[in-house]
């Protein structure tokens, strides 16, 4: 596909496309049955203005309910999703996403994670090309992801409080080409990573597809210095040892050097990398530095035909100037696309588990 349908220098070309989006006051997304709600969220707003006045803008999720925000049976492209919600809990709402009538997630994410954006209680910034975090809390993904019959997401409530959510689903209605990958995401957390262990991003893929990028949430257990690891693609048959491997955390994430000007870590946010947040100690009860990185590989896509798996390395410094093996907290959402869904993600862990202490 090349992501023919992305860009500006494309927009002048018209097309058959259909655009349809889906939210709170289109449940469905079909064509001129948006704003019809008579009962909804701000019902009680509108009451004096009754069909047509912003009635329903948004859904109440409760504990432990699965909710659908959108089914559709149709042929087509996911060109963009919104989303904020009212949870001050982090991790506490899980995202997936089932290609064509598939009852396994090709997406499976707590739902910040996979807008780069997990400890939302503190706010930063991300200006790429396929994420956008703005004020406050709004959640955007440009993410291209097509499919052939059908697109169902849903979002799971593990908070033990309502949750408000609103979210708004873009997508065209279009015939497609044979050759278009399934666009997945999985989330992974090693908390800590053992010691001379690595942290597993991507495990258990086979097939032909691309990797398209990677975010992490990384939390430091040290003093000093933290990211000499290096980061591995082991692709096509590759055992122990891989084709790709970087040189450090921050030259992956494009940047060098300890990400250290003047003294201080700087946070940076660009189209294809950055580190949009740094949650530093506070002298009390927040004692532990915590890193948000992202890094996408839009413009140079890693190929794998057979098989592909992603570690990395948590390494810090000694004393004595030789490389200390690291046990950190780190988390990591890794995005690709597939010719054929992915069956194999490993169990989502529990609430517990999940959580950002």
């Amino acid at each position: 596909m090349n992501n023919f349908f992305n860009g500006l220098s494309g927009l002048y070309s018209i097309t058959d496309y259909e655009t349809r989006s889906v939210c709170a006051e289109n449940f469905t997304g079909e064509k001129g049955k948006g704003g019809m709600a008579t009962d909804g969220s701000n019902a009680a707003a509108a009451r004096d203005l009754g069909q047509g006045w912003k009635v329903s803008p948004a859904v109440v999720i409760e504990p432990g309910e699965v909710f659908t925000m959108c089914d559709i049976n149709d042929q087509g492209i996911i060109k963009h999703i919104w989303v904020t919600d009212n949870c001050m809990l982090n991790r506490k709402l899980v995202f997936r996403v089932y290609w064509d009538g598939c009852d396994k997630p090709s997406i499976e994410v707590p739902l910040h994670d996979f807008f780069a954006n997990p400890d939302h209680r503190n706010y930063a910034q991300i200006s790429s090309l396929a994420v956008c975090v703005n004020p406050s809390r709004a959640n955007n993904c440009y993410w291209e992801m097509p499919f052939y019959k059908n697109c169902r997401m849903t979002v799971e409530n593990l908070h033990s409080e309502p949750v408000i959510l609103y979210y708004q689903i873009d997508y065209v209605r279009c015939k497609l080409p044979e050759n278009c990958g399934y666009f997945h995401a999985q989330f992974r957390r090693t908390n800590p990573v053992p010691y001379k262990g690595v942290h597993t991003l991507l495990d258990n893929v086979s097939g032909d597809g691309q990797y398209v990028g990677t975010y992490m949430f990384w939390g430091v257990n040290n003093n000093g210095w933290w990211g000499e690891g290096e980061i591995k693609f082991f692709l096509d048959g590759d055992t122990d040892f891989p084709t790709i491997c970087g040189t450090g955390t921050e030259d992956y994430f494009c940047g060098a050097y300890n990400f250290d000007y003047k003294g201080e870590y700087r946070e940076f946010t660009t189209p294809y990398s950055g580190m949009p947040k740094v949650i530093r100690p506070d002298g009390l009860y927040q004692a532990n530095t915590r890193f948000s990185m992202y890094r996408w590989h839009i413009t140079d896509p890693i190929y794998f035909h057979k098989d592909i798996k992603v570690t990395i390395q948590a390494l810090g410094w000694r004393k004595d100037g030789r490389y200390l093996p690291l046990q950190d907290d780190i988390s990591s959402v890794s995005y690709w696309y597939q010719r054929q869904q992915c069956l194999t993600f490993p169990e989502l862990p529990c609430a517990d588990d999940l959580e950002i202490n």
